[in-house]
């Protein structure tokens, strides 16, 4: 007999991709009678529950429970669903994404062979809306200079790595390194991916683990998200300021070089030239990304929709890191 598996899956307002996900959870290849679904919903302003109450009486034969995360946050979503959760295995998803149909399965074969005690895999970014710019955002979120090294959004290879997007684990792990942080408001896989690390277990990396994820829809969105991103990140290194990688860095120390320059040039002329030589080879830089997206897929929109993607990833997530520094202590500490 397989192990119980209770899939667990934060929610708010996702009445535009809850669907997909629920049917491809009810196209899983993992016996469904060893499954539950579990998802905790952020009190959804919009349709979200009407669509999953619609398919829970079209597919009763799924277990499929909703419970109310009152708190509205992802890492609380995540704690009260593996409350609920009867399962040996949990597995993580996103009301934004849609794994393939073997992809519990693999969950499950990657821990029982003992790979990793976290175990994850890639993802397939698709655009969130049918519009030029949704596109260009989901080129820029599996882009290298958009992400630097972050191998589930790039081509992987199956191996021991920092992190993982969702993931895989037994239960009893919870019970050794602790729930997810629900002080982090972002940043809380990360987090959760390093005190398994810390404990001595593994975070595996397997490709054949693949997940359909949307991307924003807006520049507006993404540059929220990295906002998030960049503010919670700081916080987070505040108690694992070892975890700090060279892509991560990049970005603030970007911005805060701008922000020096812009004020340096007002006393010295220099600075100002400087800072104007900064601007123009970092978007020379993106321009030339643009072009050979643009010539590579034959979409002539990504000569400008990629580099402004781009753009708003990088200074989002370094305002946001930035900000984060400046309106809080700046003592590191380890996370007790």
């Amino acid at each position: 007999m397989p192990p119980f598996v209770s899939i667990i899956i934060p929610c708010y307002n996702e009445e535009a991709t809850i669907r997909h996900l629920l049917e491809a959870l009810l196209a899983q290849t993992y016996p469904h009678a060893q499954m539950e679904v579990i998802i905790s919903d952020g009190m959804s302003t919009d349709c979200t529950r009407e669509v999953i109450a619609a398919f829970q009486q079209e597919h009763p034969k799924l277990v499929l429970r909703v419970i109310e995360n009152e708190a509205r946050t992802i890492p609380s979503g995540l704690n009260q669903a593996i409350r609920h959760a009867r399962g040996e295995v949990l597995v993580r998803l996103d009301a934004h994404s849609m794994p393939i149909p073997e992809y519990v399965e693999r969950c499950v074969q990657a821990l029982e062979s003992g790979k990793g005690d976290n175990v994850g895999g890639v993802w397939e970014i698709c655009p969130g809306a049918e519009t030029w710019i949704a596109e260009s955002i989901s080129i820029a979120a599996a882009h290298p200079l958009g992400v630097g090294d972050a191998m589930y959004r790039l081509k992987a290879q199956a191996g021991a790595v920092d992190t993982v997007p969702f993931g895989s684990f037994r239960a009893a792990l919870i019970g050794k390194i602790g729930a997810f942080d629900e002080t982090l408001l972002a940043n809380e896989d990360y987090e959760f991916n390093t005190r398994v690390r810390e404990s001595g277990g593994t975070v595996w990396l397997d490709p054949s683990i693949r997940s359909v994820y949307f991307a924003r829809a807006t520049l507006g969105q993404l540059a929220k998200q990295y906002w998030r991103y960049g503010f919670w990140k700081w916080r987070m290194l505040r108690r694992y300021p070892h975890t700090l990688r060279w892509r991560q860095a990049l970005p603030p120390l970007f911005v805060l070089s701008l922000i020096v320059f812009f004020v340096l040039s007002l006393w010295a002329g220099l600075a100002g030239v400087v800072f104007f030589v900064e601007i123009i080879f970092y978007f020379a830089a993106l321009g030339m990304v643009g072009l050979k997206a643009a010539t590579d897929k034959r979409k002539p929109f990504l000569l400008i929709g990629l580099p402004l993607a781009i753009a708003a990833m990088h200074f989002s997530w370094g305002a946001g890191f930035l900000w984060s520094m400046a309106s809080s202590p700046f003592t590191l500490h380890n996370h007790g």
